[in-house]
């Protein structure tokens, strides 16, 4: 049985606003995965960060990571292996099934909530991100349907979209969410991770949906952001749920790989980070069409020209 490392850490808001995109230790062969955690309304300055990591730390990436929080008490992290057949297990019984708009995104014990009119996403929970718990990808979700019922309103071609991204795809959902939305549109999905590659592939089979490059079906490719000859679109639509630091890194090859009047929907970072993002997009051609904050989390709609 395969163990993943996880690293936890309290951090007040501003720490976790400035969390990293960037690796933790440059060079590393296997970064770390890092998730910031919205705190407790009860404590509303209780925020968490959590590192995973496929070995069990290094004494320099611990350092790395308290350096992140330095509000923390020395020696606070919380360090454990959680067992992968274990926690799947664990997370799929304790995820309830969420909706976002016509889409219902849920494991297979609860399938049952599906409902006549309803677009049914079967996610079981894994080793990568993205099962509509998170409020990123519920508001991911949500604007991909507003985009299908409004498409005037913000700007989306009148036909639909004919090819769709999905950057750093993760479990796969925006982009079978994208698929069942325009059945007759040509999806790429990409991520760096080959594991979560590999979900997606497993959950867009157990889905339904074909596999395959070509319309009505979804091409996966192991890939850093738009780094990938699949990905140079020109796309109508691109979808990208990561962290700040990424997307505001990979503006110019995002918007680069938008068609004129294509539409970027992001997500993945906090409130403090939006005026960066939009920033970054939009001194590159796009604008701001909608925007959509749930919590600490905003997701952005921008259209190019």
């Amino acid at each position: 049985m395969g163990v993943t490392w996880r690293v936890r850490l309290l951090l007040t808001r501003a720490e976790a606003e400035a969390v990293p995109a960037a690796e933790l230790v440059p060079d590393a062969a296997d970064p770390p995965t890092l998730v910031v955690n919205e705190p407790d309304p009860a404590r509303p300055d209780a925020w968490t960060l959590d590192a995973y990591f496929a070995q069990q730390p290094t004494a320099a990436e611990l350092a790395a990571l308290a350096a992140l929080a330095p509000s923390a008490a020395p020696g606070s992290a919380q360090v454990g292996a959680i067992a992968n057949a274990d926690w799947v297990s664990l997370s799929q019984a304790g995820f309830a099934p969420v909706r976002a708009g016509r889409f219902v995104v849920h494991t297979a014990a609860h399938a049952a909530a599906v409902r006549p009119g309803d677009i049914g996403l079967a996610i079981e929970a894994g080793l990568a991100f993205g099962t509509g718990q998170h409020f990123t990808t519920r508001g991911c979700l949500e604007m991909l349907d507003l985009l299908a019922r409004n498409r005037r309103r913000l700007g989306a071609a009148r036909g639909g979209f004919a090819r769709i991204a999905d950057l750093g795809t993760g479990t796969g959902i925006l982009a079978l969410a994208a698929a069942r939305r325009w059945p007759h549109a040509h999806v790429v999905a990409g991520d760096i991770d080959p594991v979560a590659v590999a979900v997606a592939r497993a959950n867009i089979r157990a889905n339904g949906v074909r596999i395959g490059r070509r319309g009505g079906a979804i091409d996966l490719v192991v890939a850093a952001g738009a780094r990938h000859r699949r990905l140079r679109g020109p796309f109508g639509l691109i979808a990208a749920n990561i962290l700040a630091g990424p997307l505001v890194a990979m503006a110019e090859e995002v918007v680069a790989a938008l068609a004129p009047g294509g539409i970027v929907v992001l997500a993945g970072l906090l409130i403090g980070q939006a005026r960066r993002v939009v920033a970054a997009y939009t001194a590159r051609g796009c604008r701001l069409v909608a925007r959509r904050d749930q919590g600490e989390w905003p997701t952005l709609v921008l259209r190019r020209g």
